[in-house]
């Protein structure tokens, strides 16, 4: 019978040992890593003339779709209905550019 109790112990130890391993706490998981945003575009304070409302809100639109905030397709299209504007802001046609820049912002739900 003592041959037995060494063999005992050791498996109580043993047990004993499993279980305080499994006890202790665990190492923290790593912190997500975020993923790195653009920094989004200055925009341009308000001016007179339709030169700078299209440019502002050209900078807004660009700013938008760097941040994800408005999809790259949507965006070139926004981008295609402010170029008309500002063209015919260039060619002295202030009324028109205005009223296409009017029509784009809110074709695209821009206030």
């Amino acid at each position: 019978m003592t041959a037995y109790r060494p063999c005992l112990a050791l498996a109580g130890a043993a047990l004993l040992g499993g279980l305080a391993g499994a006890c202790q706490p665990k190492a923290a998981a790593p912190a997500p890593v975020a993923a790195a945003t653009p920094a989004p575009v200055a925009v341009p304070p308000d001016g007179p003339g339709c030169g700078p409302r299209i440019a502002r809100t050209q900078a807004v639109v660009d700013s938008d779709v760097a941040t994800g905030n408005l999809n790259q397709p949507v965006g070139a299209r926004f981008s295609a209905d402010l170029a008309r504007a500002s063209a015919a802001c260039a060619a002295g046609r202030e009324g028109e550019a205005l009223s296409l820049l009017a029509a784009a912002k809110a074709r695209f739900g821009y206030p």
